[in-house]
């Protein structure tokens, strides 16, 4: 009995179906032509793919060799075979189920030879990737410092994530990046000859297959009786193109996303795709799940309320059968550490009632957020993880950072000597390195020692031996400036004068701005210590005991990392204008930049199911230093009806204000006692004049600072 008879047989009174809801029911029995179910935070999308694909076999619609389920992780792809299993007692043996990359391999092997490839070729990886860029720049005497490999791979990347092969960039991104689309064309030479692609390539050499082999294309638009994306609004234009091209013959695609949940732009993601599906499948269905069954009635109210001021959206209700909870609660701190230990209350208090620490989440919009919280739970005992990143201290760049600390401090140091003496590269490579390891493990003496005392000898070539003396200089002036330069003062001084921070600065791809901040927020972290070793010691505990933490945590992750995932509380951290819009989307991106922000916001608090707290500080410590911050344009855009906002009162100039006074939005907006020109003072930046005024934020021309935006309440008429 073949596997559409058995499904066919087990399904004559349909029980899968009656445990969807009219909406759910309504996606999953409309298998014929194009749909687009737009499936909100938490209404069951996974169970409508499921269930659907179910049906279309049950139905006798197809065999499972005819349909084609895309995902975009191998773990969603991996929980859509176990819940098939678990609703048809049957494995997923035959359906082409998989990610778009495991897919287009698939077919690829198949044609391999007519895109000039061998059916055995090799998928490299971002190592390999980046060794061949770089092999390319210097077969063409281009300098690999200021064309770093890493980020002619991201440009070339974003290339084959719109589709585009060399000939078909534009002309004007041709004249801009007339070097990087060189080394482009070159660089898809040498694939060819290597018989290997990168990951872009696979879809790309598909489109190709596509497009110039009409017989190949016509032979799976044949197989494909239907199609099921999941994630659609996360699709790139590559994805896109090459769902389009599978898709036209029979229409039987059905596409299930989020566009409130639109989130990866940064990455290639393109929004556009799921708001013009209407265009692009004439005579779609579309269809919204919208009843919601992880949230509360006053977190999907906030969640709602917040996305709809978003322009760029085909629109959607979110409602639940829940009672309305708790309201989502709004919390100004005075500074980040405060912000801090008052969420790591609230965390002991709930486990105190029973709550399980790993059904509580802390989200944060930048990862360098992430060390205060390490640092308090560490201080109070509580376990955490950090999800999508290593901990804070374990991070690459400040792991390096710390080196350069620990070699001024510990001249002897040779684990701290072996990370960094070539980090930024200084010329000194392999053969050198282990030169000095030889002579080192010979002589019985440190690495740092046996390096200087081979820089007075022939052994070491000249440019490896100039730049081992220039680097022991710096480390002796350095040395030298401890005792009697302020500890702060010189970890900027160290990371700037050994070349780190520039390194950064000048490598374009996507996580090096992260990477600064980190750096940022470590320098930062050196104020709250007396001196650079005594921070030092302070790491070296933190580390030895984080590594003790099992069990039962607390989650620490970022809004980008938390996209479907769900957790009974949930803390959001650095709502605060400069961090969360983050400037540099909103510098990039304009208003479509400032949408994906408010969508992040959408995330965050849709992650939730009984309890949300927002939480923003005064005063955090960014890049300038401690600055004065303002509460997120988020916070005045949740409902009023869904929120209670705590601690926004003129006592927070005091650090032990009443944590229990609790006020409305309409006295967090009222105006204030000032006007323009008034002559006023603050602590921190002295007399100034006022020069506007909007409810009770001041615009404020300090005489010996520049003009600063102040809240009313932190500042004295003169």
């Amino acid at each position: 009995m073949t596997t559409v008879s058995i499904l066919m047989h087990s399904s004559s009174h349909s029980p899968y179906l009656e445990t969807l809801n009219d909406s759910q029911r309504q996606a999953v029995e409309a298998t014929e032509g194009p749909v687009l179910v737009l499936a909100g935070a938490g209404t069951g999308k996974t169970k409508v793919l499921i269930t659907r694909l179910t049906h279309i076999l049950a139905s006798g619609l197809a065999y499972p060799s005819q349909i084609l389920a895309v995902t975009f992780t191998n773990k969603a792809a991996h929980e859509m075979k176990e819940r098939i299993m678990a609703l048809t007692g049957r494995a997923s043996e035959g359906i082409w189920l998989g990610t778009f990359h495991a897919l287009a391999v698939r077919i690829l092997r198949n044609h391999a030879e007519l895109v000039g490839l061998k059916a055995n070729f090799t998928i490299l990886d971002a190592d390999d990737q980046q060794r061949l860029i770089k092999q390319i720049l210097e077969s063409d005497l281009l300098d690999d410092r200021k064309n770093p490999p890493r980020l002619v791979l991201s440009i070339i990347s974003r290339w084959k994530d719109r589709g585009l092969l060399p000939d078909r960039v534009s002309q004007e991104e041709a004249r801009h990046q007339s070097l990087i689309l060189s080394v482009y064309r070159r660089y898809q030479e040498r694939l060819l000859t290597l018989n290997a692609v990168d990951f872009g390539d696979l879809l790309l050499h598909c489109l190709t297959l596509f497009t110039k082999h009409p017989d190949v294309l016509a032979k799976y638009q044949h197989q494909f009786h239907y199609i099921l994306v999941d994630e659609y609004q996360d699709t790139n234009v590559a994805q896109y193109l090459w769902l389009r091209l599978l898709s036209q013959d029979r229409k039987n695609i059905c596409c299930v996303g989020d566009d409130d949940q639109s989130i990866y732009g940064w990455r290639g993601a393109e929004i556009g795709n799921i708001l013009k599906f209407e265009k692009d499948f004439p005579g779609a269905k579309i269809i919204r799940l919208e009843q919601n069954y992880r949230s509360t009635r006053h977190i999907l109210g906030a969640a709602s309320g917040l996305i709809a001021k978003n322009e760029g959206r085909l629109g959607k209700s979110l409602w639940t059968e829940r009672d309305g909870g708790e309201k989502v609660i709004v919390r100004g701190s005075w500074d980040s550490e405060e912000e801090a230990r008052t969420i790591g209350e609230d965390i002991e208090a709930l486990h105190r009632k029973g709550l399980f620490l790993s059904s509580i989440a802390i989200l944060v919009r930048a990862g360098f957020q992430t060390r205060e919280f390490e640092e308090r739970f560490l201080m109070l005992g509580i376990p955490y993880r950090v999800i999508g990143g290593p901990r804070f201290y374990e991070r690459m760049e400040i792991r390096d950072a710390l080196a350069y600390l620990r070699l001024v401090c510990q001249s002897d140091d040779g684990l701290a000597f072996e990370r960094i003496i070539n980090t930024p590269r200084r010329g000194i490579g392999n053969t050198t390195i282990q030169m000095i390891h030889t002579f080192a493990r010979n002589a019985g003496i440190s690495l740092p020692q046996a390096a200087r005392e081979l820089c007075d000898t022939d052994e070491l070539k000249g440019a490896a031996r100039t730049a081992i003396r220039a680097f022991f200089a710096n480390l002796d002036r350095w040395r030298n400036l401890l005792p009697h330069h302020p500890h702060v003062e010189l970890a900027k001084i160290i990371l700037d004068e050994s070349g780190y921070t520039t390194m950064w600065m000048n490598d374009k791809s996507a996580d090096a701005p992260g990477r600064l901040e980190n750096l940022k927020e470590l320098v930062g972290a050196l104020e709250e210590f007396d001196s650079l070793p005594g921070f030092l010691e302070h790491v070296s505990l933190v580390m030895d005991n984080a590594g003790k933490t099992q069990g039962d945590m607390v989650t620490i992750m970022t809004l980008h990392s938390a996209k479907g995932l769900e957790f009974d509380t949930v803390f959001l951290s650095g709502w605060e204008e400069g961090l969360f819009p983050h400037p540099r989307t909103l510098e990039e991106s304009g208003n479509k930049g400032l949408e994906e922000e408010r969508r992040l916001a959408y995330v965050g608090i849709t992650r939730a199911q009984r309890q949300v707290t927002v939480t923003f500080s005064l005063n955090r410590r960014m890049h300038q230093g401690r600055q004065f911050s303002l509460p997120s344009r988020f916070i005045s855009e949740l409902p009023e009806e869904h929120v209670i906002t705590i601690n926004l009162n003129r006592d927070m100039a005091n650090p032990q204000y009443p944590r229990e006074k609790t006020i409305s939005h309409d006295s967090y907006a009222k105006n204030s006692n000032f006007s323009r020109g008034d002559r006023v003072f603050h602590q921190k930046f002295g007399y100034g004049r006022v020069i506007d005024i909007a409810g009770d934020r001041l615009e404020v021309d300090f005489d010996h600072s520049d003009v600063k935006k102040i809240i009313a309440s932190f500042v004295q008429k003169a």
